[in-house]
């Protein structure tokens, strides 16, 4: 893979940087101006399927960033939440991230994880994956302690939670890959860029 041709991540997500960063990749962030919110109630207004909004927008911000950077392999990635055909936003402060949590609270909900890569502004592949999560009836007491604890990172997710951090102790089970949930499906990824010769096999 020559200078020309890096490999960039098109989100500024923390989370997905520190996935790529300990599965040994060697990556830029650039992450995608894209009006999330905009196109998610556009598209859900219109009766469109969560997963199609996932990947709309992972694929956005791929091709965006693909526009600046056309000999770059551009991995675009985006997640969604269902709550009983409800999407769920990231929470704007503690008090949405609080009244998500406790309609959360005993019911089981699917994240929905779309991924894709992007070369000289074409699409050349893409992949989607739904993680089932069943979160427990906990206390208000745990709750507390845990929006606490937590503190305002729980903004960046889209379900006020991080399944490798406190957040684990919400669930009672998880049915689906961890990657995923942590919102990037790594090893499909992983395998696409093999074939490529982005990486080593």
């Amino acid at each position: 893979m020559t200078a020309g041709e890096r490999l960039v991540l098109a989100s500024a997500s923390r989370v997905r940087s520190w996935v790529l960063e300990n599965a040994g990749l060697v990556f830029d962030v650039d992450p995608a101006d894209v009006d999330e919110n905009a196109i998610k109630q556009d598209m859900s207004s219109q009766g469109v399927a969560a997963e199609a909004i996932a990947m709309t927008l992972a694929e956005k911000k791929a091709q965006v960033v693909s526009m600046r950077r056309p000999q770059a392999w551009v991995i675009g990635a985006d997640q969604v939440l269902v709550l009983e055909n409800r999407i769920f936003d990231k929470p704007a402060d503690m008090k949405e991230a609080a009244s998500h949590l406790r309609q959360f609270r005993g019911r089981s909900h699917d994240l929905i994880s779309a991924v894709c890569v992007t070369r000289e502004q074409h699409l050349v592949w893409r992949h989607t994956e739904t993680v089932t999560l069943h979160v427990r009836e906990y206390s208000d007491t745990f709750l507390e302690k845990y929006l606490s604890k937590s503190g305002n990172s729980l903004l960046d997710s889209v379900g006020a939670y991080r399944l490798e951090g406190l957040g684990a102790q919400l669930f009672s089970r998880v049915d689906g890959d961890y990657f995923s949930v942590l919102g990037l499906p790594l090893l499909p990824l992983l395998g696409f860029l093999r074939g490529q010769g982005v990486i080593a096999l």
